[in-house]
């Protein structure tokens, strides 16, 4: 019998400071109202000072196992562009803190598509009888990347983690993976980027300019590449698993934008009332958005078993992805 990866387990976390939109205004010229209308964001949440990614990423992975009715797990994959440093990955460091002993974990940096490239690490480890289970973490805290005065990402973007447990089981069982799509474009890994701090800017022997470590964004290109990519992948999935779109119940995008989101669903002629959404309360919060959501639906009850859902991320790189499930019964942590 073929093994198929199975979501037992899910859990979220995001730091307790939050910062609304009126606090925004008071430091950058914006206000709530333009925040609001360009982005469907009111608050966001951020690291307190000292505070790193692998904060975030233990809190959410401790839930997610605990959600399992497990503390052990056979491998961890951590997904987030936004490491506590350059070297070292920081999945390791998580693992430790989680006393999951010596499993093998590692970083995949994928952005805002990291947790739906994660999600397929997974899923191989387990098809391959490497792992019989696997912790997958997205976690970034993109807050320590923008640029203070720049309007445009710092309105969008908050810190988080999620995260979700694969144990080995049958693509029958309720939670089971059934396909997963990929995809890349690194023609366009302009339009998102971090340009400085890597080999290539170091390698000229030059001093790294602080505005070179701050994230710039494209956002009308961006936005045109979103919505074309993620309904295409969307489409993609929904064929390969045998699924009308208009029979799958949720659709759980990466939470970029609420009008990206709109635009979305409307190219897929599809009502916007079945794409879960909680960009209003935590923003853009990169490789954690997609379980973030998953946990807020469920909390919610927009999201219940037997629901025919289908996820997808688009990020940097240009990178996007797609997974479709039918919802399991899970535990709350």
């Amino acid at each position: 019998m073929s093994r198929a990866a199975v979501l037992t387990g899910l859990g979220a976390w995001a730091p307790p400071t939050v910062v609304t939109n009126e606090e925004l205004a008071s430091c950058l010229d914006t206000d709530d109202e333009w925040i609001r209308t360009r982005t469907g964001i009111r608050q966001r949440r951020v690291i307190a000072p000292g505070e790193a990614t692998s904060d975030l990423a233990v809190e959410a992975g401790r839930q997610a196992l605990k959600s399992a009715g497990t503390m052990t797990t056979d491998a961890l994959v951590l997904a987030t562009s936004t490491p506590d440093r350059l070297c070292p990955a920081t999945a390791p460091q998580v693992a430790s803190r989680l006393n999951l002993g010596t499993v093998p974990a590692f970083d995949v940096a994928a952005v805002c598509s990291g947790f739906v490239y994660a999600l397929a690490v997974g899923a191989g480890l387990i098809a391959t009888a490497t792992a019989d289970s696997v912790l997958v973490i997205g976690a970034d805290t993109f807050s320590t990347v923008l640029a203070p005065s720049d309007r445009a990402t710092r309105a969008v973007f908050g810190d988080g983690a999620g995260a979700v447990v694969l144990r080995a089981g049958s693509p029958e069982q309720d939670g089971a993976l059934l396909d997963l799509s990929l995809g890349s474009d690194g023609s366009r890994s302009e339009l998102i980027e971090i340009p400085g701090g890597g080999s290539r800017q170091r390698s000229t022997g030059l001093p790294t300019d602080l505005k070179g470590t701050y994230l710039t964004m494209r956002g009308q290109a961006v936005f045109a590449q979103a919505v074309h990519r993620m309904s295409e992948s969307v489409r993609e999935t929904g064929a390969r698993t045998g699924w009308p779109l208009e029979t799958v119940d949720r659709f759980v995008l990466h939470q970029a934008n609420a009008r990206i989101l709109t635009a979305t669903a409307k190219r897929l002629g599809l009502p916007v009332e079945r794409f879960v959404t909680n960009i209003d309360q935590l923003g853009n919060t990169v490789a954690a958005s997609i379980p973030m959501a998953l946990a807020d639906g469920v909390a919610s009850g927009e999201l219940l078993p037997g629901h025919r859902v289908v996820l997808c991320g688009f990020g940097g790189g240009l990178t996007w992805g797609s997974v479709a499930l039918v919802w399991p019964q899970l535990n709350t942590p």
